[in-house]
């Protein structure tokens, strides 16, 4: 008898052995086992065999899990042992203590799977711990990103989900969703997710959609050339916006809803103005080799950094939400742009085809996402120098890059630990809250968590 394993436990090990080799083709060697053991057919009887079939390979499947389970847990320890070790008692303490310095590292918190078709979109809510993400396959799901969980699956579009973004009018936050079946579809996150309203009228895929904020209207942008903002209250498009001459990438709107940042396989970065009654098209800037995947306005709380590289002598103004922007291309290079259309600043690492941008809240980086599997942190106080490489952080391309939106938050009386803002002329202060979460969404069918 095995000093290991208790009687129970080693008369479970020898039915499992038996039922296996039953089960597989090796009756003789079953039957030896049994003679061997005194397992007569009064003891274990064919209808136990069968009880028993599977136990083992259960068992061992089991195992395995664990074991990956235990190397990835003593990766991330081993990781952050390194950086403990690599840490100033003072830069521990501002790193613990100031979201504008933190970075992502590797391991991710949680590796999400249940996609069974490459990931296409991704998009935190406002105000819960929830994600939604969209694949190949025409489906989204939700998940809860603090406990790494699936919580449904939605389904409604006929083909590839292609953009999600969440928002909505105050007091009410929706998803929406567009996608290469045409059309671009409105859920109800109250309601279980029930699709509230379908949006048709792109004559080809709709590559992404965006919601406007300060109103009730959503952007699309599509492989058809053309941008249209739709009223979601009525379903009907408010606006066609023609000018690029190819399809549309990506489009990316104003914090304060006024402008419109589009781009794609024409190469052209084009800002629009949509406050008038007729959008207009007030810069158009050139400089990219290849397509253009995406476009993004850098917040105000860059504006200090963008500045001294853009040579200028002092910051824009913090009220002005369009002073810069970054496009990554295919050529592999990203690029940051100010409100003349001048490009002062290429920033060059990348291996392949650039995917998704995001500043980080703080202002003080760029992060970037492509098909070289990597994800990188600029440092826009050091001249745009990569100060940070996730390298192989997915097994296949990273097709999307989403930082989880800051939370704003009336501050307790007599307490103020975020950045204050007035979100109306008569209005107290507020406190914007940077939530220290992104995600990444890859080919490989998977999303990774990284928080703080």
């Amino acid at each position: 008898m095995s000093k290991t394993l208790s009687t129970r436990q080693a008369e479970e090990l020898h039915k499992s052995i038996i039922a296996y080799l039953s089960a597989n083709g090796a009756p003789d060697a079953a039957a030896a086992t049994r003679a061997e053991l005194g397992l007569g057919l009064d003891v274990f009887d064919e209808a136990s065999t069968k009880k028993y079939e599977t136990l083992l390979e259960k068992k061992w499947t089991g195992v395995v899990r664990l074991q990956k389970k235990i190397m990835d847990l003593e990766s991330r320890v081993a990781a952050l042992q390194s950086e403990l070790d690599s840490a100033t008692p003072s830069h521990l303490s501002k790193h613990n203590q100031d979201p504008t310095s933190w970075l992502p590292s590797q391991p991710a918190r949680y590796k999400l799977e249940s996609h069974q078709y490459d990931i296409t979109c991704i998009s935190f809510h406002p105000v819960y711990t929830t994600v939604a993400s969209g694949d190949q396959g025409s489906i989204i799901k939700i998940w809860d990103w603090e406990l790494g969980e699936l919580e449904r699956t939605v389904k409604g579009h006929t083909r590839a989900v292609t953009g999600l973004d969440y928002g909505g009018p105050k007091g009410r936050i929706l998803l929406v969703s567009c996608s290469s079946d045409l059309t671009v579809k409105l859920w109800d996150p109250a309601d279980g997710y029930k699709n509230i309203r379908t949006f048709s009228g792109h004559d080809h895929t709709v590559s992404a959609v965006r919601f406007i904020p300060s109103g009730n209207h959503i952007v699309s942008a599509s492989r058809d050339a053309t941008l249209r903002i739709w009223d979601i209250n009525t379903g009907y498009c408010v606006k066609t916006i023609h000018g690029h001459s190819s399809w549309i990438r990506d489009v990316c709107p104003s914090s304060d809803g006024s402008h419109l940042l589009s781009t794609g396989d024409d190469r052209t970065l084009r800002l629009w103005d949509i406050s008038a009654p007729q959008p207009q098209n007030t810069l158009t800037m050139t400089g990219h080799e290849n397509f253009i995947e995406c476009c993004v306005f850098a917040p105000p709380t860059s504006y200090q950094y963008l500045a001294s590289m853009a040579g200028l002598k002092k910051p824009p103004p913090r009220s002005s939400t369009t002073e810069f922007m970054a496009t990554g291309s295919r050529d592999m290079t990203i690029k940051l742009w100010d409100s003349r259309g001048t490009c002062f600043k290429t920033l060059i690492g990348h291996d392949n085809w650039v995917r998704a941008l995001a500043f980080h809240p703080g202002g003080k980086y760029l992060l970037s996402v492509a098909d070289d599997k990597s994800l990188r942190c600029w440092d826009l106080s050091q001249d745009g120098k990569c100060v940070k490489q996730l390298k192989n952080l997915h097994d296949h391309f990273i097709s999307c890059l989403r930082w989880a939106p800051a939370m704003v938050k009336e501050p307790p009386a007599g307490e103020g630990n975020g950045t204050p803002i007035k979100s109306g002329r008569d209005s107290q202060p507020q406190q914007v809250q940077i939530r220290c979460v992104i995600a990444t969404g890859s080919v490989d069918m998977t999303i990774k968590i990284f928080a703080r």
